[in-house]
């Protein structure tokens, strides 16, 4: 039997999620609203042909919801550096990446009226999402949802200092777990992209999750 407030809460997200469907809508992307993550790759696979080159950009969402292995069993060709390359591979991969059929990939925030927003370090995953003459898609759990656009640019750098621990790397940020707009090279916060609409001559979809999904 389900409990109260879990049934209370499954609602309310959905009630959120279709909200932001409609305001996604109005703002020119294709839209749904998934409950979970099965559902959301579902979504995923009704889009994305068998037999397609799919780029992935870093993104752990995409990967949470089993996307990586489903497309290698849709027979899809996926392009994607999270995997053990050299220095001089890596760019190829992005290019790759880049050029693929379909861009499938997350956010670090939305607003409530369908603002979405990243930040990036190499920029090869915001690039990618500012221009391109592929399908992109994007999958974005609930726990990204932010109601200004302020909120969702500081909503998109608290999602840096797990990044950078998942990573190895070395920022002050990692020390007090919440981004200080720092000077370190290290830093991985070195481009920000927002998007209000989806860029002229591009097909873009929106899958909002009812789950956490991502840093």
């Amino acid at each position: 039997m389900t409990h109260p407030l879990e049934e209370a809460r499954t609602k309310a997200n959905e009630k959120l999620g279709n909200t932001l469907v409609e305001a996604l809508k109005k703002k020119e992307y294709q839209a749904v609203y998934a409950p979970d993550r099965e559902k959301a790759l579902e979504e995923v696979l009704k889009l994305i042909p068998k037999g397609a080159s799919v780029g992935v950009p870093g993104t752990v969402t995409i990967r949470q919801i089993g996307a990586m292995e489903a497309l290698a069993e849709h027979g899809c060709t996926v392009h994607h550096h999270w995997k053990q390359l050299t220095p001089e591979q890596k760019p190829q991969v992005f290019m790759d990446e880049y050029g693929a059929d379909y861009f499938l990939t997350s956010a670090n925030a939305i607003t409530r009226d369908g603002i979405i927003v990243n930040i990036d370090g190499t920029g090869n995953r915001v690039s990618a999402m500012a221009w391109g003459d592929n399908t992109m898609i994007f999958v974005i759990g609930l726990n990204k949802v932010a109601g200004t656009l302020e909120e969702a640019i500081n909503r998109a750098r608290s999602a840096t200092p797990p990044n950078v621990i998942r990573l190895g790397g070395d920022t002050p940020c990692i020390q007090t777990g919440y981004c200080l707009d720092c000077q370190s090279p290290a830093r991985v916060c070195r481009a920000m992209l927002i998007l209000e609409r989806p860029t002229f001559g591009r097909k873009v979809h929106v899958i909002i999750v009812g789950e956490n999904l991502g840093y």
